[in-house]
């Protein structure tokens, strides 16, 4: 039977790959690390990678992911995707955690407060 991967993009170019095949797969969740230029895989959290610095198992499964199409490692700038728990309105222009924790906005813009607040 083939092992069964979940992904979860943390921040673009970082994906969280989690081993559902075992018993307790938090105990089996991995990051795995894409250059924004390339597109090379480029590291892995998982000890066969760490020790060996070896491709493995985690990158592999990534690979596969975003050559079919099923995974996004660099979502667009142009998804304006909501996070459900976004609450950036009434922060008044700056992003909530939510929106920068997945890429959707950034918070390295220069913000200034005005009279209005």
């Amino acid at each position: 039977m083939a092992e069964q991967f979940s992904f979860d993009v943390e921040a673009p170019g970082l994906v969280d790959v989690t081993n559902e095949s075992h018993d307790k797969p938090a105990d089996h969740q991995y990051t795995v690390s894409i250059d924004d230029v390339t597109d090379e895989l480029m590291a892995c959290t998982c000890p066969h990678h760490v020790h060996r610095n070896a491709f493995c198992k985690h990158t592999v499964a990534v690979e596969n992911a975003t050559d079919d199409g099923t995974l996004t490692a660099f979502p667009s700038d142009d998804d304006e995707t909501e996070p459900d728990d976004c609450d950036c309105e009434g922060l008044h222009g700056f992003p909530c955690w939510p929106c920068v924790r997945t890429g959707r906005k950034n918070c390295r813009t220069n913000h200034r407060f005005s009279e209005e607040l």
